[in-house]
């Protein structure tokens, strides 16, 4: 039996709130070529069951020196959607790579994600151009920041926690207000 290989995959993503960072990891049925040697996919239930049964890790570059996050800590928190591994990671700003994920992704130096896998289940196509893979099944080992993704259709974005305050507040009053008119019969 031939050994498995670990597997990258750049991709864009996140949002920042304050310390957290939140997006995509990956995105379902998007193309990317890889390696210029064959078209990639990923079929959308391909994460599901290693959100079910792993422990993932959040990391800058894929450097396993370098953990931002984590699954099991619950400072990283994955789920899959329509569109595809959405992510929110609780970055913490005291230590110096929290304070270079959070700079960098403010910055937009950093747009990107990527994930680390094994394989599990893929089919292959051929085409008059390049073979199309589609990941089916894989094992989830890491998603990482990256500045450069293999995926380019994901984005990442930063708003700062007092921004989200702001934004909870100025909804309170607003609701304070529609109440008032609703109880003075102002439509």
């Amino acid at each position: 039996m031939e050994s498995a290989k670990l597997e990258t995959r750049s991709q864009d993503s996140p949002t920042a709130n304050g310390t957290m960072l939140s997006g995509y990891a990956a995105r379902f049925n998007s193309p990317a070529i890889i390696a210029g040697a064959f078209v990639e996919r990923i079929a959308p239930g391909a994460f599901t069951r290693s959100l079910r049964d792993r422990d993932v890790v959040a990391l800058i570059g894929h450097d396993h020196a370098r953990v931002l996050g984590r699954k099991s800590s619950g400072t990283l928190t994955l789920r899959e959607d329509r569109q595809g591994l959405a992510f929110t990671l609780d970055v913490d700003a005291t230590t110096p790579d929290g304070q270079t994920a959070l700079g960098t992704v403010g910055r937009r130096d950093v747009k990107g994600c990527s994930f680390g896998f094994l394989v599990l289940r893929e089919s292959w196509l051929e085409t008059d151009d390049l073979p199309e893979r589609t990941l089916e099944e894989i094992a989830l080992f890491e998603v990482t920041l990256t500045a450069f993704p293999a995926y380019d259709d994901t984005s990442v974005a930063l708003r700062s926690l007092e921004h989200a305050r702001q934004t909870g507040a100025a909804r309170r009053v607003r609701m304070k207000a529609e109440l008032e008119q609703k109880i003075r019969g102002i439509s």
